[in-house]
Parts: C-alpha cells; sequence; structure tokens
C-alpha cells in the first residue's frame, strides 16, 4: 500500500514541483524515479530499491509480466490523446519551413541518428533504427515551460511551437511503425524477409483500417445518443482499451498504431461531447505520465545506468545535439527568410519529451521479454537523450537567445479577456499593427467568432485553466481584461499578471468608477466615460477602429476633449511612429501625442472640424 500510494503522491508532486519552476514536467519525474529506484540502492541498509516495480522477475509491485502490460495499456491511452492533437487544419496552416522541420528534418535525424548509434555505440541495425525513430520527437510538453521563460522574436517562438506540436503524434507514429517492422522481421540481423514485411502490412492495414472504423463508430454512437452523458468519459476510456486489446488480438502488436490512428481521425471530424472528451483524456494522461515515469525510472537498474559511463553513449550525445539537430534544422530551412542566428537558437532547441521516453521504455520491455540482442540499451540511451536535452535546453536557453539576439527585450504581445465584439475590432486592429495578440473566452460562440475573423483565441475559462503553459502566450506581456464580470476582471489582473503582466494589466473600469471617477486607478482601461456597457454599446452602432493622424500637435489636446465629450467614440491607443502601440489609460488627462502619431478609436468618425460648429452655434441662436 505504502509503495502504491507513494508512487500516486510522488508522481503529482513531481508535476507540482514542474509548475512550481516552469520546467518540462518529465525532468522531475525522472530524477524522482531514479532517486526512489536505481540510485536508491547506493544508500539503503539492504541494497534494496525503496520503489522495486519488478525484482527476482516475479516479485514486487508489478510481478512478471503486469508491468509490461500496464505499460502498454497506458501508453496506448496516452498517445491515443496525443493523436487528438493533430489537426489537419494546423498540418495545412503551416509555413514551408515548419512543414520541411516535420518531414525533411525528422527524416535526416533519423538517417544520422541511425547512423551514429550503430557506428559509435555499436549497435545492431534494428536497434539503431528504433533509437533513432524515438528520438526525432520534441514535444509541447518539454517546449512549452523551457519557451514560457524565453521571450522570443516571432519566427523562432512560431517554428518551435509548431514543431512540437506536430512532431509529437507523428514521431509517435514513426516510432510505432519502425517497431513493429523490427518485430515483424525478427531477431537475426538482416532478416527483413517476404514474411516480416507481410505482418508488418498486416499491423499497418489493421491499424489504419480498424483506427478509423472505431472513430467513425464512436462519433455514431455519440451522434446517436447512444450513451449517457454520465457515461461519456468513462465510456471513451473503455472504448480506447476495447480497441488496443481487440486489435492486438487481431494481429499481434497492431494496438499501438490502432489508437494512434483512432485518436487522428476524431480529432478531425466533428464529434459531439469532443471537448469533455478531451478534457477527461488530458487529465487522465497527465496521471497515467506521473505514475509511469516514477515506475519506469525506478525499474531501471544501476547496472544499466553503467551502460552510460562508457565514453561511446556520452559521444552519441554530443553528436545528436551538437551535430544532427543542426544539420536537420539548416537542410530543413535552406530556403527559408530565417536568419543564421535564428537557424542557430532552433539548432540548439531541441529537448525530447514524454513520447520518446514512455514509448522507448515500453519497447525496450517488449524487445527484451522477446530477447532481442541490445535490447537492454534502448531505454537507458533515450532517457539519457530526453534528461540530457530538457537540463541542457532549460538551463541554457535564455542565455543562448540572448548571446544570438533572438529574444525580446520585454513581452510586447497582448492577451485579452473576452472575446465580445469590442474585444474582436481591437484585437483585429492590434493585429493589422503586427501584435500577437491573443483572446480567451469560455463563451464558445465568441471564440468562433473571433476565429471565423482570423484571430487567435483560446475557449478557456481563467478560473480553471492553466493558461501559463500555452505556447500562443509565449510572447505576452500585457493584459487588457475587457468582460462585463467586474470580479472576472479583477480577478484577470491579479492571478495571471505573474504571467502575462510583465508590461502591464489592464480593465476596464467599473460602473461605480463611471460614477465616480476619482475611485479609477491606475489599471483602468480607455476612458473614465466608458464602462463595459458603453463600449458595447458603440461597437454595435459604429463597429469600426478608426485612426486621427497628428499634423499638428498642438491640437492633440483639442481632438483628445472631443474624444472625451462624444458617446459615440472611445480612445484606444496612441500608436507612435515606429508602430509600438501605448494603451490610453482612464486616468489619462492628457495624451503624449507628437507629430507624426496615431491616436487610435474605435466609433464614429471624427474631425477637429466638429467643434467649430459647436463654437458658433451660440452666434446662431443670437440671430
Amino acid at each position: 500500500m505504502l509503495e502504491l500510494g507513494g508512487i500516486v503522491i510522488l508522481g503529482i508532486l513531481a508535476q507540482w514541483i514542474a509548475w512550481k519552476l516552469k520546467v518540462p514536467a518529465i525532468l522531475p519525474l525522472i530524477i524522482t524515479g531514479l532517486i526512489v529506484g536505481p540510485l536508491s540502492t547506493l544508500w539503503s541498509a539492504g541494497g534494496e530499491k525503496w520503489i522495486s516495480p519488478i525484482w527476482n522477475g516475479h516479485h514486487g509491485l508489478f510481478p512478471g509480466e503486469s508491468l509490461f502490460h500496464f505499460v502498454e495499456l497506458a501508453i496506448g491511452i496516452i498517445l491515443f490523446e496525443g493523436g487528438m492533437t493533430l489537426k489537419r487544419e494546423e498540418v495545412k496552416g503551416v509555413g514551408d519551413t515548419i512543414g520541411k522541420l516535420i518531414s525533411v528534418g525528422a527524416l535526416v535525424t533519423f538517417a544520422l541518428s541511425t547512423l551514429a548509434a550503430h557506428y559509435v555505440v555499436n549497435l545492431n541495425w534494428s536497434i539503431s533504427f528504433l533509437f533513432a525513430a524515438l528520438i526525432i520527437v520534441t514535444g509541447p510538453t518539454v517546449i512549452a515551460p523551457i519557451l514560457r521563460n524565453v521571450p522570443l522574436n516571432r519566427n523562432v517562438a512560431t517554428v518551435l511551437k509548431w514543431e512540437g506540436i506536430l512532431i509529437d503524434p507523428i514521431g509517435a507514429l514513426a516510432a510505432v511503425l519502425v517497431y513493429e517492422f523490427i518485430s515483424a522481421a525478427g531477431h537475426h540481423e538482416g532478416s527483413f524477409t517476404s514474411e516480416a514485411i507481410l505482418q508488418f502490412t498486416q499491423i499497418v492495414l489493421i491499424g489504419l483500417s480498424l483506427g478509423t472504423i472505431a472513430a467513425l463508430a464512436l462519433r455514431e454512437m455519440l451522434k446517436r445518443h447512444m450513451i449517457p452523458h454520465y457515461l461519456l468519459t468513462i465510456f471513451s476510456l473503455a472504448f480506447v482499451l476495447a480497441l488496443f486489446i481487440g486489435s492486438s488480438y487481431v494481429v499481434h502488436d497492431s494496438g499501438l498504431l490502432t489508437v494512434v490512428v483512432a485518436g487522428m481521425v476524431l480529432g478531425n471530424i466533428d464529434v459531439p461531447y469532443m471537448d469533455e472528451i478531451t478534457y477527461f483524456k488530458e487529465s487522465l494522461a497527465i496521471l497515467l505520465i506521473s505514475i509511469l515515469f516514477i515506475l519506469l525510472s525506478a525499474n531501471i537498474d544501476l547496472e544499466d545506468l553503467m551502460l552510460l559511463q562508457d565514453w561511446r553513449p556520452l559521444t552519441l550525445f554530443a553528436l545528436v545535439i551538437l551535430v544532427v539537430r543542426p544539420l536537420s534544422v539548416f537542410l530543413s530551412t535552406s530556403k527559408s527568410t530565417l536568419t543564421t542566428k535564428e537557424k542557430l537558437f532552433i539548432s540548439w532547441m531541441g529537448p525530447r519529451g514524454i513520447v520518446a521516453a514512455g514509448i522507448a521504455s515500453l519497447f525496450g520491455l517488449k524487445l527484451l521479454k522477446d530477447g532481442f540482442p541490445q535490447a537492454e540499451y534502448i531505454t537507458p540511451l533515450v532517457f539519457m537523450v530526453v534528461l540530457g536535452t530538457v537540463l541542457l535546453n532549460a538551463t541554457t536557453a535564455k542565455l543562448v537567445a540572448k548571446l544570438l539576439g533572438v529574444s525580446l527585450e520585454s513581452s510586447n504581445g497582448i492577451l485579452i479577456v473576452g472575446a465580445t465584439k469590442p474585444s474582436r475590432l481591437i484585437a483585429d486592429y492590434l493585429q493589422s499593427c503586427g501584435i500577437n495578440v491573443v483572446l480567451v473566452d469560455s463563451n464558445k460562440n465568441n471564440i468562433n467568432r473571433a476565429d471565423a475573423m482570423g484571430l487567435k483565441a483560446i475557449n478557456a475559462n481563467i478560473y480553471n485553466d492553466d493558461l501559463s503553459t500555452n505556447l500562443d502566450l509565449n510572447d505576452v506581456g500585457i493584459i487588457m481584461s475587457m468582460t462585463g464580470s467586474n470580479e472576472v476582471n479583477n480577478y484577470a489582473i491579479t492571478n495571471l499578471k505573474k504571467f502575462f503582466g510583465e508590461t502591464g494589466a489592464y480593465r476596464l473600469i467599473t460602473p461605480e468608477e463611471l460614477r465616480n471617477p476619482a475611485n479609477i486607478d491606475s489599471h483602468g482601461l480607455f476612458s473614465a466615460h466608458d464602462d463595459y456597457i458603453n463600449i458595447s454599446e458603440v461597437a454595435r452602432d459604429h463597429p469600426h477602429v478608426r485612426e486621427h493622424v497628428v499634423t499638428d500637435e498642438s491640437r492633440v489636446a483639442e481632438f483628445y476633449t472631443l474624444l472625451n465629450e462624444t458617446t459615440e467614440s472611445v480612445p484606444l491607443f496612441v500608436k507612435k511612429a515606429d508602430g509600438k502601440v501605448n494603451m490610453i489609460l482612464a486616468t489619462d488627462t492628457s495624451l503624449a501625442a507628437v507629430e507624426g502619431d496615431t491616436i487610435v478609436y474605435m466609433g464614429q468618425e471624427l474631425t477637429l472640424e466638429e467643434i467649430a460648429p459647436t463654437e458658433e452655434a451660440p452666434a446662431a441662436e443670437q440671430e
């Protein structure tokens, strides 16, 4: 009981530590597993592990083959959830550079890593192929925490973000296919016979067909309301497990490929209740990952770690980060607009993650069970690459970015809380100025409208959802909370400021502040005369963001007075001649605008000539 409870507690504690320190979760998970596993034998009284998944072959928490079966099912669920993240529109929408990185770059990494593993570590070709396939992946779970601490320029951040998101499921699929092929070929070097190719073909056909059919069947069951709402998430879990086991019975070892394909299909078709299923799968994946990596790290023996003391594994690691990664990046980006310094930084940032370590452990267990020669190298070698790259990138990313000049002096992206019409109009304008703007709202309809305008929008509840690891928010340094709820606005600028308010955190004024402007604090946005209702009415009646170019600095005060006096327009920003946008705040009594600047406002078009009739009105009345 102590060991079982301890694994769960340690796993979740490691996840919390990762969140607190803003490092990839895999780092504290593997280190914790190594401490309570192989390393604990160095100081425990009897030389035994504190947590021992298997000992003496048939004893421990998971005696016999039970650990292998648990890992296999857990990885199946994790890969299914990962498959759901690969969206067809995301693949189509990425630029040519990112497309080449996940295709040409992946092939270069695979080829060169295979050669390095074979000729440097003297692994046989089968194990070399598998090692190379496993280290293709740079997943979002390891990239995101590192990039959150390093505000990068848009080119670099976009490339690293999309490479991590897209290569995760693609790399998992590649690793599964390579494993299936060498498994079908058998133990002997060069045994890629017609029988092996036939078995591999069967695995691929069953995986593709059964995965697709199962995904479509689940969609129909959900559309026809054949599953009660309270069973939706649990039923989907049972469905994935049944699919994995059933596929493996039809064709041995086809389960992993089948669930990856099913996840990819479900992620790209219209499925009812998909958000609920996805949220459940993400939560379950976090729990399984927490348990898995404590178990898998603890299951490594000290003798396995001693394999890494040899100069050859260390040389392999150096080649992977200093030769293989840079070559794959430079070949993939040879015709891109990226600068040499940007390419160098992307080359340096290649942390391997959860998919690589998890599948490596599973395949290592399977190949050892089947008696494959040199299978004992797979897990320690891949864990070495994962731990080494994550540690190296997490500790040096900021320094390297600064040396190469690819980091931003300050985070200038903007997070707008609330995606209502005024927010969408303002976001559209800011985006046209080249500023990274992201809207967040719990209202799905508002998010859909923002998507239709080509805006970045996240459907999330700021009270419940963790936005700190979202890669779209990597360079955000300003918060604008523009909801109709004073509580939400205050919560946003208070609790999200530590993540996204480096440059400033602002909110709309409240109705109480509107009635008593003396109470407005330094966080109030735009105007002392416009709360949420006023701004919404202006956006409804005059849905345009307009510009007034300052040609006469002496008349700035006149135009600002006009803006504040009319109920049909709202002051927003002052755009400087260099493109920088400064907020107009409700407490501003004057505008710091000079000739060549632009005063940006929303609403009815205004000109300074409109002041004239107001001044001449008394004369007209006298007549």
